[in-house]
C-alpha cells in the first residue's frame, strides 16, 4: 500500500567601570609625562602608570613612586602597577625622577567609578532560552551604560544629572551623547571584525568621571530544529540533525532561529517537504499515512527583512519496519 506524509498545519507562536584623573589621560610637564591605563579603571582593579619624556634620558634616570607618602617602588624608570580601592576612593600616586643631579616630580589622583556596559542585541532566540542572545550580522545592538558615580566619601551623585559621551570605533557620536543619554544603538560589525564601543560618564559639575568600553563581535545566523514532545514540550536539550524517525502516529517539529536580526520583525520561516513548499511558521506537524515505511526530505529557510537567511535540512524516516519481532530481528 502506498505510504506518505500528511502535513497538519500547526503554527506555534514563539511564545564598565571608571576612574577620575581630574580629566587626565596623562599629566604632562616640561620634564616628563605621567600616564595611567586604563583611562577609566574599575574599583579594586589594577592600573598601570607609565612615564615618557622628550627632554630627559629616562634610561639613565631613577624613579621613586609613592602612594600617600609610602614608597612602593624605587629604581630604574619603568611602568609600574597599583591596586585601587573601592568606588570613589582616591589614590594619590607621586612619581619623582632624578636625572643628572636634577629632580622632577608629578602626582596623579586616580578615583575608580562603577560604570558597566550592558549589550542587548536585537537578535532572535527561542522562548525561555537561558543563554545570551548573540549579535547578528547586518543587524543592530543596543548598548546601555549603568553608572553609579561616588565622591571620596562614598556618596552617590544623582544619575539623572549624568552626562554620557559615546565613542564608536574611536569616533565620538555627538547625537547620541548628552545628559541622560545612557544608551546607544549601533550597527553590528562586519563578519570576522569587531566594533569598539566606549562611554565616558560625568556628573553635573564634571568633578566625578567614569567610563567603560566593550568590543562587539557578530555571529553567523543559524536555525535549529527541535522535537515538540506532547508531554515534555519542546526538547531544547537536543537539536535534531541528519535524520529523524517518526515512530508514532505523528510528530511535531519546532524551528528556532538564532542570531538573526529582529529590528524589522521576527524571522519568517518557510518549510519544504521533498522540495515543495509546505507551510510557514515555527512549527510543523507531520503524520505518516498508509502502511509500510518510507523516507522524505524536510528543509526550512529562515529569513528577515534586513537580509541574510539560515537553512536547515532533515531526512525523515517514517513507518514501522516490516518483519520485526520482539528482538528486533
Amino acid at each position: 500500500m502506498r505510504s506518505g506524509l500528511f502535513i497538519i498545519l500547526s503554527l506555534l507562536l514563539p511564545v564598565v567601570a571608571s576612574a577620575q584623573f581630574g580629566g587626565l589621560g596623562g599629566i604632562s610637564s616640561e620634564a616628563f609625562t605621567l600616564s595611567v591605563s586604563p583611562q577609566y579603571p574599575s574599583p579594586y582593579s589594577q592600573a598601570t602608570v607609565s612615564l615618557t619624556s622628550g627632554s630627559i634620558e629616562l634610561a639613565n634616570a631613577t624613579l621613586t613612586a609613592t602612594i600617600g607618602g609610602k614608597e612602593i617602588y624605587k629604581g630604574s624608570v619603568r611602568t609600574f602597577s597599583i591596586t585601587l580601592g573601592k568606588a570613589g576612593s582616591v589614590t594619590n600616586v607621586k612619581a619623582a625622577i632624578t636625572s643628572g643631579g636634577a629632580s622632577f616630580s608629578q602626582t596623579v589622583s586616580i578615583q575608580p567609578q562603577d560604570v558597566v556596559l550592558i549589550v542587548e542585541p536585537f537578535s532572535s532566540a527561542p522562548p525561555l532560552y537561558q543563554g545570551k542572545p548573540l549579535i547578528p550580522l547586518e543587524g543592530s545592538v543596543r548598548v546601555v551604560a549603568m553608572a553609579n558615580l561616588k565622591n571620596a566619601g562614598g556618596k552617590s551623585s544623582s544619575p539623572t544629572t549624568y552626562s554620557y559621551s559615546w565613542t564608536v570605533d574611536g569616533m565620538r557620536i555627538a547625537n547620541s551623547s548628552g545628559i541622560g543619554k545612557s544608551a546607544i544603538i549601533v550597527a553590528s560589525p562586519l563578519q570576522y571584525r569587531s566594533r569598539s564601543v566606549s562611554v565616558a560618564v560625568a556628573n553635573s559639575d564634571g568633578t566625578l568621571v567614569g567610563g567603560a568600553s566593550t568590543s562587539l563581535s557578530a555571529e553567523q545566523s543559524s536555525v535549529r530544529i527541535y522535537e515538540n514532545d506532547p508531554l515534555l514540550g519542546i526538547r531544547y536539550d537536543r537539536a535534531l540533525s541528519g535524520s529523524y524517525s517518526i515512530t508514532g502516529t505523528e510528530a511535531t517539529l519546532y524551528a528556532a532561529p538564532f542570531s538573526m536580526p529582529t529590528a524589522g520583525g521576527a524571522p519568517f520561516i518557510q518549510w519544504f517537504l521533498n522540495g515543495d513548499s509546505a507551510q510557514t511558521g515555527n512549527s510543523i506537524t507531520l503524520r505518516p499515512t498508509g502502511s509500510g515505511k518510507g523516507n522524505a526530505s524536510l528543509s526550512l529557510v529562515a529569513s528577515t527583512k534586513q537580509s541574510g537567511t539560515a537553512t536547515m535540512n532533515l531526512s525523515l524516516i517514517f513507518g514501522a519496519p516490516g518483519g520485526t519481532n520482539f528482538f528486533g530481528l
